[in-house]
């Protein structure tokens, strides 16, 4: 057994990579699923209007996007360790299905509760999707080349997410509602071919004796599953709902929150006690993994700021339309994919935990900047900012979900991958939490009364309406709140930093091919 140090080249606890022509096919899957989960996250949002005079239900639509992101993110962890135990291929086949299941039931739907169930049997395999694509991806190219596959898969999601939106207008627009849902069944299934026939897993060979077991042997901690599962759905419920159906200090929120308390306990004690947990206790007793968990959630804590409140700020304080607004968002997503590709010849020279600091590092000064831009200010020069900040965050993402992966022999990089998308999506939802309570209390201060952004922001898309005086307020309380966002992010990004500096050892221990793992 034995470990390097980084930089390396070596596959980590897998065969050699399968030969190109195969990668190929493979690699075309991956992009298509991940394309699937992207842009089913967001492509809803601008249908909504469609849907509910469709359907009805105008008062609980906010689940079509809540329940979708509950069901992602409760299930990463359950999906990261079943790759563990019964390969890649199963899991990722079953996600597809699961997926496009979910989609068709959708397209049937015929009122906006049935909608919203199939909406979360949808993110059942949108779970399976995420996770399983960035194992696979890890476990197809050794860590040299690791950063070309990441960088592409982390384009289609930039992609994905940002031309979602528009595209889920067009298909409403000009065609129906449902098409939204029914255009993922040949996308879909052209990727469930593609895997079913190309894809071989390297690394089920190289995986010692777990391969060799006795089928008998392999057991799944349901229990725990189901703990995990019940945990995350009270907590994102809390989160997603509180604020907006109910006050934070109401009996359903509080009620979420301590039972919430009380299920984490229990999930603590059943993973205790299981043969082969959910979520192994190695996962945070390991300084790496622990380490880049708290990183990738205080990533996903910070970027709330720019997908969420950034296209507000465009619109409500520069005056720009909808598809001005997200250009200058869209901006973000062009200069992180080539960061994140050319990262590796930053992190071979002074290492993944180095690189990721200096990456953080400069989005923490993008994020301070934010609050000094004028008023009302140019679009360029929050578009400006967008470039540099996707710039940093590519320097710092790619780095440390590669340096993870590679410490981690084959037969634990999915439980691996799955904790760090899972904290990153915790992250988002908390973010969404605390940055809405802080804007909407910022709007309260200025305004002398109850704040509510959205609210504020629909009352400037007629800014005729209002008198010239009432629109400036307005306007300056918006720049006000939005400011204060971004200074909350840049206190996510120092919690990111000091997190690497303080618990993530100088050095990755990258693995070897058979080597074993860092405790």
């Amino acid at each position: 057994m034995r470990t390097v140090t980084e930089p390396s080249t070596t596959r980590t606890g897998a065969d050699p990579a399968p030969a190109p022509d195969r990668r190929r096919p493979v690699v075309a899957a991956l992009m298509l699923g991940m394309g699937l989960a992207a842009i089913d996250g967001t492509i809803v949002s601008t249908a909504v209007p469609q849907i509910v005079g469709d359907l009805g239900g105008l008062s609980v639509f906010s689940w079509l996007f809540s329940g979708y992101l509950l069901a992602v993110t409760v299930t990463l962890p359950v999906y990261g360790k079943l790759s563990d135990t019964f390969g890649r291929k199963p899991v990722l086949v079953a996600g597809v299905v699961l997926f496009l299941v979910g989609s068709l039931l959708c397209a049937a739907a015929w009122d906006m509760a049935s909608l919203i169930a199939f909406r979360v049997v949808q993110g059942l395999g949108g779970g399976a999707l995420q996770g399983t694509v960035q194992t696979i991806a890890a476990d197809l190219y050794p860590l040299k080349e690791r950063p070309k596959i990441q960088a592409k898969l982390s384009s289609v999601w930039a992609a994905s997410a940002v031309a979602g939106p528009a595209a889920g207008g067009l298909l409403a627009g000009y065609a129906d509602w449902r098409w939204i849902f029914l255009i993922n069944l040949p996308v879909g299934l052209v990727a469930l071919w593609l895997v079913c026939r190309y894809l071989v897993e390297p690394g089920r060979a190289g995986a010692g004796a777990r391969k060799t077991e006795p089928r008998a042997r392999v057991r799944i901690d349901w229990a725990g599953a189901l703990c995990v599962f019940a945990t995350g759905a009270l907590l994102l419920t809390a989160l997603v709902q509180g604020g907006v159906a109910w006050p934070w200090l109401s009996a359903p929120s509080l009620g979420l929150l301590g039972g919430t308390a009380v299920l984490g306990a229990v999930t603590v004690l059943v993973e205790r006690r299981a043969a082969e947990p959910i979520i192994p206790g190695w996962v945070w007793r390991r300084r790496t993994i622990a380490a880049v968990n708290l990183a990738l959630g205080a990533l996903g804590l910070l970027m709330v700021a720019p997908t969420v409140f950034l296209p507000t700020y465009a619109q409500s304080v520069l005056g720009l339309g909808p598809i001005a607004a997200g250009f200058v968002l869209s901006v973000m997503t062009l200069s992180w994919p080539v960061s994140a590709a050319l990262s590796n010849r930053v992190y071979t020279r002074i290492g993944f935990r180095l690189t990721a600091v200096l990456g953080m590092s400069g989005a923490l000064l993008v994020l301070l900047a934010f609050p000094l831009l004028p008023f009302p200010g140019e679009p360029w020069q929050p578009a400006l900012l967008m470039l540099l900040l996707g710039a940093a965050l590519g320097l710092f993402q790619l780095p440390l979900v590669v340096g993870v992966q590679s410490t981690v022999p084959y037969e634990e990089r999915g439980t691996t991958t799955a904790s760090v998308l899972f904290c990153r999506q915790v992250g988002q939802s908390v973010g969404a939490a605390v940055f809405g309570a802080v804007a909407n209390g910022v709007l309260a201060a200025r305004l002398g009364g109850d704040g509510d952004l959205d609210a504020l922001a629909r009352s400037l898309d007629s800014p005729e309406s209002l008198p010239p005086a009432t629109t400036d307020t307005l306007r300056r309380a918006v720049d006000a709140a939005v400011d204060y966002v971004y200074l909350g992010a840049a206190g996510a990004a120092a919690l990111a930093l000091l997190a690497l500096l303080t618990l993530a050892p100088r050095r990755f221990p990258v693995l070897g091919e058979g080597a074993g793992r860092e405790d």
